[in-house]
């Protein structure tokens, strides 16, 4: 983070048809990872915004993002939002998960190219959602009635 610029802090969400990746990432650090039912973002959303004090709000594009761009704009009106690509977010998303979480035992000797995690990794997908828009990439911001 460049000295006396504002810190961005990200809320972003991997949404999937029944649960969502959620993740709370600065331009420094990851600050929070969860994996969400859909019925309970709506409960908490409002609160991790005010937890982390949250400055924008990022969606991936993939299945079920519509649903929840609704959910996030009538929880948190005030904060703009901001739709980013999910491209190869997946591939990503289960690589770092095996960094934080290497295979063991047998599974070692197995490249992770080949892996599946053995858990849902939608939280690490945020992850790589938030570092795009951190990082520049181009991003659909959402427009408000």
């Amino acid at each position: 983070m460049k000295s006396g610029s504002a810190s961005r802090v990200v809320l972003a969400l991997d949404p999937g048809r029944a649960k969502c990746g959620v993740a709370v990432v600065t331009d420094r650090e990851i600050r929070f990872r969860a994996i969400a039912q859909l019925d309970l973002l709506l409960r908490r959303i409002e609160s991790w915004a005010t937890e982390f004090q949250v400055t924008h709000l990022v969606v991936g594009n993939g299945t079920n993002a519509g649903h929840v761009v609704e959910i996030v704009q009538a929880a948190l009106p005030h904060l703009p939002i901001v739709v980013q690509d999910e491209i190869e977010s997946t591939l990503e998303a289960r690589d770092r998960y095996f960094h934080a979480n290497p295979p063991r035992g047998w599974r070692r000797l197995i490249p992770r190219s080949l892996q599946v995690p053995p858990e849902p990794y939608d939280d690490f997908a945020a992850v790589v959602l938030a570092e795009r828009f951190l990082s520049g990439e181009p991003t659909e911001e959402v427009e408000r009635a």
